[in-house]
């Protein structure tokens, strides 16, 4: 099904502007939500640096320069993709937010998830794979396994700066954005071949390709956040 038309400026007005968080005194504060309004990768990032909050721009720097390269390998660029850095009520450097803090942060989700409408949200790192999936399990055992939120697909991969502080998760990420790739035009011939199906034996219309976690990863049941 097409997606309804949405005049731009409206989206824009919906999802391309920094928010403040109300709980957000001398804390980490800025709500992102920026890139392409019709794009079907969603990232979710985790709480931003300080010249991310200064500039108003999420993922800027070092980690915001191999992101673009981790795009590259899946065929993407930012301009393909939303990113909608929404987890920054909680203060820097903490990495367990209050739960009012996750209260305030999960409508600004939702919002720019419903508006965007993606086909894949990718989570990067650990604190957005948990907040998304409502799990315990972490992004040790979860990164490049197929997930489900809802009707959402969910691709969790480890963050861009674990690879800048830890060199040893550079493989994991490049082999992960490389299935991200592979997942993206999977669905593309899957879809491609869809008409073609139904035309050639309307009686017995196509059966979707069954989705599952690698075997060697757990699966999460479904959350019901988004």
């Amino acid at each position: 099904m097409p997606k309804p038309h949405i005049p731009l400026e409206d989206i824009r007005a919906q999802v391309e502007a920094c928010r403040k968080c109300p709980l957000a005194d001398g804390r980490t504060q800025t709500v992102f939500g920026v890139g392409n309004p019709s794009a079907r990768v969603l990232i979710v990032g985790e709480a931003p640096g300080k010249n991310e909050d200064l500039q108003g721009e999420p993922f800027v720097g070092k980690a915001g320069q191999y992101l673009n390269e981790l795009l590259a390998i899946a065929g993407l660029a930012r301009e393909h993709v939303f990113i909608a850095n929404v987890l920054k009520c909680r203060p820097p450097g903490n990495r367990d937010p209050r739960p009012e803090e996750i209260e305030l942060c999960t409508p600004y989700l939702r919002e720019q998830t419903r508006t965007i409408d993606p086909e894949f949200i990718v989570t990067l790192g650990n604190f957005s794979t948990k907040f998304i999936l409502k799990t315990e399990i972490g992004i040790t055992r979860l990164h490049g396994t197929l997930q489900r939120a809802g009707k959402f697909k969910v691709f969790p991969i480890f963050h861009p700066a674990a690879a800048i502080y830890d060199g040893s998760k550079r493989e994991a990420l490049e082999n992960d954005f490389a299935t991200l790739g592979e997942l993206l035009r999977a669905s593309d011939a899957e879809k491609a071949a869809a008409p073609a199906a139904q035309v050639d034996s309307p009686a017995t219309p196509a059966q979707p390709a069954e989705e599952a976690p690698a075997a060697s990863q757990p699966a999460v049941e479904q959350s019901h956040l988004l």
